[in-house]
Order: C-alpha cells, then sequence, then structure tokens
C-alpha cells in the first residue's frame, strides 16, 4: 500500500476554511452542521487513518455543548476525501452492550427483575455445578464468565463466525461446561458471552425478540430510525464490511449472542442516543451509567458503560466495538454535553483497529 502524504493533504486541507459555506439544519431537535473539516481535526483523522486499506470508510459524529456536528471521510486510491455518511450504517460490534444494559435498567425500573438477582431462576435447568449469576454480574463483565463459552472456537477462516453458535449450545453449555472464576470478591473480567446471556435472558422473560425489545424500548423512543438487528433488516445503506486483508467481508450474526454485538446503527442514530445521556430526568439512562464496579482510580464500569474519571468532576462514558468488517467507538461527557462517534468499516481482526479508538479519545480530548 502506498504511503499517504502529499494526496491526502492535497485534499483534505482544500477543505479547510470554508464554514462560511457551512449549512446549518435541524434534524430531530439536534442542531446539526454539515461543516468542512477543520485543520486540527484533520491532522488527527491523517495520523490515525493513513495505515488503513483503500475504501474504508469512518462516518463521525460530534458532539459539543449538546450541538451536533458529522463527518465522513473515504479512502480511494491511497487519498482520502470527505463525504457524507452519517445516514450509512456500519455493525457497531460491542456497543451493542450498552443498549443491552439500558434494556436492564429499564426492567429494573418497572420492578420486573432485581439488578441482584440470580438469573438462574429464569431456566428450567441447573447451571453447571449449580453456579449462580446475577444480572449485575453480567452487565458490569464480574460475572466469572470466560470471553467467549468455552466450547465455541473462533474460525477466522469463516467470515461469520457466530451463525453456527446456536441456542441449543448455549444452553448446553451453561448446563454441562459453565465454569466461574470468581470464588470471592468481584472482578472485571469482560465477557462476550456474559452480555449476550444477558440479552437472552432478557428476551426469555419478556418473550420478545431482543430486536423488539430494542425496538420498543430504545430505538422508538429516541427515533433511531435506521437502527437494528441484521443486515437484512437495514433500511439504510449498509457501507460494505472489509477484512483485515482490506477485501469485502461477511455481517455477523450473533443468534443467541446478539446482546453481545449484534446491532447496526448509523452514527446519526448514535448521536440521538448520546444526546438522550444528556437529560437529567431520563431515570433508565441514569441508572445504565451509574457506577455498579470499580476497577481502579481512574476506570470503573456502571451497566454495560465504562466510566473514565479524567478528574474527580469529570467522567466520560465510553465502549468500543469489533466485528469482522468493522470498528466503532463512542465516547461523551454527560456534564459538558460533549461526545464523539466513530464507525468505520475497518475489520476488529487487525491491528489498525486500535486507531479508532485512539482517534475517538484524541478528538474528544480537543472539545
Amino acid at each position: 500500500m502506498k504511503k499517504l502524504i502529499l494526496p491526502f493533504l492535497t485534499v483534505l486541507f482544500s477543505l479547510i476554511n470554508c464554514t462560511n459555506s457551512q449549512t446549518v439544519k435541524t434534524v430531530n431537535h439536534q442542531n446539526t452542521t454539515d461543516e468542512k473539516i477543520a485543520k486540527d481535526l484533520s491532522e488527527l483523522i491523517f495520523k490515525h487513518t493513513k495505515i488503513f486499506p483503500n475504501n474504508t470508510q469512518l462516518a463521525f459524529a460530534l458532539i459539543k455543548n449538546g450541538k451536533t456536528q458529522f463527518y465522513g471521510v473515504e479512502k480511494r486510491n491511497d487519498t482520502i476525501f470527505s463525504i457524507k455518511n452519517h445516514n450509512n450504517a456500519f455493525e457497531v460490534g460491542s456497543i451493542s452492550k450498552v443498549f443491552t444494559s439500558v434494556l436492564l435498567a429499564d426492567m429494573v425500573l418497572d420492578n420486573t427483575i432485581s439488578l441482584d438477582s440470580d438469573i438462574n431462576q429464569y431456566y428450567d435447568f441447573q447451571f453447571n455445578k449449580n453456579q449462580k449469576i446475577t444480572f449485575k454480574a453480567l452487565a458490569n463483565h464480574t460475572s466469572g464468565m470466560p470471553r467467549m463459552p468455552s466450547d465455541f472456537e473462533l474460525d477466522f477462516n469463516n467470515p461469520d463466525p457466530f451463525t453456527s453458535y446456536t441456542e441449543k449450545k448455549l444452553l448446553h453449555y451453561l448446563a454441562n461446561a459453565l465454569e466461574l472464576t470468581q470464588n470471592q470478591a468481584p472482578k472485571y473480567a469482560y465477557s462476550n458471552v456474559g452480555a449476550g446471556l444477558l440479552g437472552y435472558t432478557l428476551s426469555k422473560i419478556k418473550k420478545k425478540s431482543l430486536i423488539n425489545l430494542l425496538q420498543e424500548n430504545i430505538f422508538s423512543k429516541y427515533n433511531m430510525t435506521n437502527s437494528t438487528i441484521g443486515s437484512k433488516n437495514v433500511t439504510t445503506h449498509l457501507v460494505q464490511g472489509l477484512n483485515a486483508d482490506g477485501q469485502p467481508t461477511s455481517n455477523w450474526n450473533f443468534g443467541p449472542l446478539s446482546g453481545a454485538g449484534a446491532i447496526i446503527s448509523t452514527a446519526e442514530d448514535l448521536s440521538k442516543f448520546a444526546i438522550a445521556q444528556f437529560q437529567e430526568n431520563d431515570s433508565i439512562l441514569h441508572l445504565a451509567r451509574t457506577k455498579t464496579h470499580t476497577m481502579s482510580e481512574k476506570s470503573s464500569i456502571g451497566l454495560g458503560w465504562h466510566i473514565k474519571s479524567n478528574t474527580p468532576n469529570e467522567k466520560w462514558f465510553w465502549h468500543n466495538g469489533g466485528t469482522g468488517g468493522y470498528t466503532s467507538c463512542m465516547v461523551v461527557n454527560t456534564v459538558n454535553k460533549n461526545g464523539v462517534i466513530i464507525l468505520s468499516n475497518v475489520s476488529a481482526l487487525g491491528e489498525p483497529m486500535d486507531n479508532i479508538d485512539k482517534l475517538c479519545f484524541s478528538i474528544m480530548e480537543t472539545l
């Protein structure tokens, strides 16, 4: 791959100092601007995206003081161009865990369940060795469950690796192979199967599919009209996912583990969800952000949301995500009403995916 230096800078910096021609519009009570990329932002984008393959797209939603600006870039022929893609759909991967936890918070506040109750009571069989797991432990990754089930084999040659992990396999795993690592004080250990099990259990309790729960309780509530589960259900343009070699790859289908990473969404839809976090009277979102476990002096977790404490009075709520064809990151500061969302078709199975997180946090620091 050719190095990106002059072509990128020529195209991108030609867009600087064009703010006088910006178009301002209102979308769902959001003040948005289709504004040209500023110099400092273009430099950050160049720094963190120059190693991405051709046909890479990044969609940005930048929220400052509660107002949103959308940007988009695409790399073609070793040059990065500005495009409008905030309504294009991407797999958001593990950002889905935040939404699953919001469903949990909703069911807690309507007294359907308790955070500290065991999920076991909703199953008609005993978990392996009669091990107990609470709803809260699944949401904040302190259950002791492994990152993936012990009977799950990730085949990197399979472009849709979760498709063979069926509901039958999940239930067999719980009954016969589940091994929790915690015996005493809870410890944080990130678990995809735990978050997937949480979504599966909530769906089981409500007797509704996870997509129906999300649609009824979150997507409709926050007017996220282009968010869904399953590529066949996408109603807007779905950006082609790229594998680690930069070649087109399949979308992932998570089956019973959908609560861990199956949502497909847009930068605009996620910006609506981010802005909703600034509403002080939204008790459900507030509960999902409430700290439930401390990892370190500057790092803790609520229900789904990770919490980064920069100062005693400043907290960033964040989550990232990745699948075989996409990488994403989302950060919000509810005090200053700032946030950054990045969606991309950069594969999470390659080394460059780390640059999405770095870029997201770097932009957040400039707001």
